[in-house]
């Protein structure tokens, strides 16, 4: 077992590299990320319309400034 092992494990690891390589320079991987870029960018849109229906005051900080730091 341990031989056959020792020559699986780097067959099975130039295969998963190769067709990793081949999705990725294809183009598929790019469109299916843009897709989902878009998909979360859609629902986090979404979710802030649904929470924040009040516009915003013409004076808005993010919270992460400081009052003190803030203009």
């Amino acid at each position: 077992m341990g031989i056959r092992d020792s020559i699986v494990a780097p067959v099975a690891l130039a295969i998963s590299t190769l067709a990793m390589a081949g999705v990725v320079g294809s183009g598929a991987y790019a469109q299916a990320a843009g897709a989902e870029a878009r998909g979360v960018h859609a629902l986090s849109a979404t979710v802030a319309h649904t929470l924040c229906k009040d516009p915003a005051p013409v004076q808005a900080t993010l919270a992460a400034i400081a009052p003190e730091v803030a203009p």
